[in-house]
């Protein structure tokens, strides 16, 4: 296994010492890690879901749009601080994993870039969204 890049290290131990759930990935789109706050969001332990690539993401953790519409997995923030290197922010559900209830979610994320012009992957900060 490569070794990860020393600013995603840095970026998963930030993330767990933080309150709010928070994603990780890298530049070739695999999970590299989210925190407990986001655990009861997504129903499943990291531990347990462990490292995947996008694309197998979107078919295990369900996203929609609040009217139930499939979201694309590079229409999704993070998809698009992934590929389009620019930051995102978007209104969506997504459906748990262990009591499959939706969750109303806003989800921010932004690409991560080392120095040197190195695109490294991507960060998402989401939180549960109040009632419009």
């Amino acid at each position: 296994m490569p070794q990860k890049d020393v600013e995603l290290i840095l970026l998963r131990q930030w993330a767990s010492y933080l309150a709010m759930p928070i994603w990780i990935m890298d530049s070739n789109g695999t999970l590299l890690f989210y925190n407990e706050p986001a655990e009861p969001i997504l129903g499943r332990r990291f531990d347990e879901a462990g490292e995947m690539q996008l694309e197998e993401l979107s078919s295990i953790f369900e996203a929609t749009t609040e009217e139930g519409d499939p979201i694309p997995s590079d229409e999704l923030p993070i998809g698009i601080a992934l590929t389009q290197h620019r930051p995102a922010h978007r209104r969506l559900r997504i459906r748990s994993l262990d009591d499959h209830r939706w969750h109303t979610i806003e989800a921010t994320a932004f690409p991560v870039e080392g120095r040197g012009g190195r695109h490294l992957g991507g960060v998402a900060i989401f939180w549960e969204a109040k009632a419009p």
